[in-house]
Order: structure tokens, then sequence, then C-alpha cells
């Protein structure tokens, strides 16, 4: 087994602790200065090509060749989650069929360190023959891309964190962050908000914090309820029958009085030897949380957890409609 850090010429013997969190502490500080050497570039050209991607009718096609490809492939997986159309195009199929796929109101954008690929070189007369708008982003400003492009992104760095300034790592990382500082403005002037993120992240527990309801989640459950004049054995069959913990108190218009907890009952247990007259009114607590159907999911969590309660009772028009628990939340992955 081999590591980078061998090839600096420390035998295996000398690879010391202290040797490692150097290397490591060296990487991160160059990827860091990296970034933030990217601040000079957010420049007129920048903003051009914002407005550029913004006027297009199509979509934006992002390209690039080695390294720069797979930075390209992220970018575009960035954009359209953040409502940019976008599609990747390998630089070196595009020039053996793949332009195709370039429509007349698309916008490209090429990414490449050096900017001098035979492929880059190829390619960019052929899109700029087809009439579309080309965005360069490009480390290397006296390249062949730079030059040609009709709008140049300059993610210039100073030096890769690779020992022998060879492998792409600073210049990877200033591309990708350049490609998410673009596809953030992009975001902003089109006014996508997380209703428009829902729709594009249905799945997973991402996709249930943006979309799922509160309501969505009270049919599994039963709606356990008591009178305020309901004994102390009926609240507790009710909230036994349900396991949800709870059983909330409601007058005859179906408005809640307040809530019976298992907890409710533990403490009552504790300080009373006579439990033939209690009544549900003279155990519950007279202001439980609650929360409305239509909230979503991922409220009813935040209630609970700065409550420190492990259930809600679900409320529409000022009615009783059930109750959300804890583990409701953590079935459903929301947790």
């Amino acid at each position: 087994m081999s590591f980078a850090l061998f090839e600096v010429g420390l035998p295996h013997n000398l690879m010391t602790k202290e040797i490692i969190i150097s290397s490591a502490l060296r990487t991160l500080t160059l990827q860091a200065n990296a970034v933030t050497a990217l601040n000079a570039f957010i420049n007129d050209d920048f903003v051009k090509a914002v407005e550029g991607i913004v006027a297009s009718k199509g979509r934006l096609v992002v390209s690039g060749i080695g390294k720069s490809a797979i930075v390209a492939q992220k970018i575009v997986s960035t954009l359209n989650s953040t409502g940019t159309p976008s599609i990747y195009m390998h630089a070196a199929d595009a020039i053996h069929g793949d332009l195709g796929m370039i429509q007349a109101n698309d916008v490209v954008m090429i990414i490449s360190k050096s900017g001098n690929s035979p492929e880059i070189k190829v390619l960019v007369p052929l899109v700029k023959g087809f009439g579309n708008l080309v965005i360069g982003m490009v480390g290397n400003t006296q390249s062949f891309l730079a030059q040609n492009a009709n709008i140049l992104i300059n993610t210039s760095v100073s030096q890769e964190a690779c020992p022998n300034n060879l492998a792409p790592t600073t210049s990877t990382t200033a591309q990708m962050v350049m490609g998410d500082a673009l596809a953030i403005c992009l975001m902003e002037i089109k006014g996508f908000n997380s209703d428009d993120f829902a729709k594009f992240h249905p799945g997973g527990s991402l996709g249930k914090k943006l979309y799922l309801r509160v309501a969505d989640l009270l049919s599994v459950n039963q709606k356990p309820f008591v009178a305020p004049e309901s004994s102390l054995k009926e609240a507790i069959v009710a909230i036994s029958r349900s396991r949800l913990g709870a059983a909330a108190v409601i007058n005859e218009s179906n408005q809640i009085c307040g809530i019976i907890t298992d907890g409710d009952l533990r403490r009552m247990l504790e300080k009373m030897d006579d439990l033939s007259t209690l009544k549900a009114k003279d155990i519950m607590s007279p202001s439980p949380k609650k929360i409305s159907g239509s909230a979503l999911a991922a409220e009813a969590l935040e209630l609970m957890r700065q409550n420190n309660i492990n259930q809600l009772l679900v409320v529409d028009n000022e009615c009783y409609s059930g109750i959300i628990h804890i583990q409701d939340l953590i079935r459903e992955g929301i947790i």
C-alpha cells in the first residue's frame, strides 16, 4: 500500500503522527487560501455570466475534460436542484457526436484548468460557430479557452495542494466553489424558494422535511380523548389504547381543554392516595402545546425539541384533530 506522503521521499517508518497532521493541515490551508483568492474574480465578467444564463431561453450546457469534467457534473447537479435547467456534456464525447445535444438557445460553459487541452481547442470554435454564448471557467487567463470564450470566469490558483504541484486539488476546489457561487446567484435572482426546492427533492429525509405535513401523519394514529368529567380509569384506558402516551381533554365542541400524559399520571400517583374521585380535569395540564395540521412535520419536531416533549396535540380551526408523536417523525426519517 502506498500513500501520497511517500512520494516526497519519506520512508514508511518515518511517517509520524506529526508529519501526517502537518501534511493534512498544509492541504487545508492551501485549499482555504485558494477559495479566499476567488473573491478577486467576482467581477464584471462573473456578472455577465449570470446575466447571460438568466436571459437565455434554453439550458446551461456544462462541459469539461479530465477532473474538470467531474466538477462539471457536480455543478450541473447543483444547478438542476436549484432551478437552473442544465445538462452535462463531456468535451471528448462532444466532438464525437454529442454536440447534437446543444440547442439554439443554450448557453455553454466549458471548464478547464489549463484551457489548452486538445479537445477544448476543437470544441470552442464549433460551439461558437453554432452561435451559442460560451462561458469559459478557466485557470489560465492566457489560454486558448480564455482568449476565445465570450465571457471568462477566472478560477486561477497559485499552486496545487499536491506536493508536486501536479494533481488537481486546489484548482478543482476553486472550480466547484465558483460553480456554487454561480448556482446560488441564479437561485436568488429567480426567487427559487424552499417550496420550489421541495418539488425537486421529494425523496428521502430532505424532501420530507420540506413537504411532509403534520396532517399526513395523523391517519396512522388513533385519536385519544376524554371529557373533562371522565374518570381516572377512562383516562388511563384512552392513553393505553392509543399507545401515544397521552390523551386530549376536550369539551362538547371538540375544543381542547388540556392534555393528560403518562407523566401526568405518574406525578398524580406520587402525590395522592385517594384516586376514586379524580376526574380528567383534575389531572390534565391545562395549556398543552398544539400545532396545526397544515404545519410541516419538521416544525412539529422543532416544537417538541424546544419544549422537551414527545407529543403535540393537532388542531384545525380550533378543533382537536389528533396527536402527533415523536415516533411518527422517527418512522418517517424526519429525525
